[in-house]
């Protein structure tokens, strides 16, 4: 799967596919958010520029905002952007990694979370986008990255696969992107944007 593919798979899924609570209910769905939320606050210093990388409807953005976070909800998905405002007044931006930039000229972001993304695509295209959310956030900034490790790792085959890295994989990745990892005990990863080695 390339990130096209997996672009075009989310803007066409029906919403029940979107997140497993939500064939529970959607206060489910809606509450996972908030929990979602509330974790990243407690890495996330308290009133800070925030961008939601693959936002979708915003069950994690709406929440974050609702705590005082000025958020930035990203996703190239515009389906999910019309979702997104109808529940909430958040600053959307229609764009893939690449068109971050674009966005945000010269400012960068004091923090970047991308939850459920980087799991769906290929190595090749996971390493494009933290580069280019690196690239977003300022020096010493926040990132926050559903990027999983584990002792087989492998690439994910399907728009809802999920793709994990080696230890030393990510360690050799982090150094060239420039990411210093935080003990954070948190169900991602969590780094610092440092100068890339």
């Amino acid at each position: 799967m390339n990130a096209a593919d997996v672009i075009i798979a989310w803007d066409q899924a029906d919403p029940e596919s979107i997140h497993p609570l939500r064939r529970v209910s959607e206060d489910a769905y809606w509450e996972s958010g908030r929990a979602q939320a509330n974790l990243l606050a407690s890495v996330i210093p308290p009133g800070a520029r925030a961008m939601d990388f693959g936002c979708g409807d915003g069950r994690v953005a709406i929440p974050l905002a609702s705590l005082g976070y000025e958020v930035t909800a990203v996703d190239s998905s515009q389906r999910m952007l019309d979702r997104l405002t109808e529940r909430a007044d958040l600053t959307t931006v229609q764009a893939d990694a690449d068109g971050i930039a674009a966005h945000l000229g010269r400012r960068r972001m004091d923090a970047v979370y991308a939850l459920a993304v980087l799991i769906h695509h290929s190595y090749a295209d996971c390493l494009h986008i933290i580069g280019k959310l690196r690239a977003a956030t300022k020096l010493g900034g926040t990132l926050v990255l559903d990027w999983p490790v584990s002792d087989t790792p492998e690439e994910a085959d399907s728009w809802i696969g999920v793709t994990t890295w080696s230890e030393q994989q990510q360690t050799d990745a982090c150094a060239r992107i420039g990411l210093e990892p935080v003990d954070s005990g948190l169900p991602w990863g969590v780094y610092r944007a440092v100068k890339a080695g």
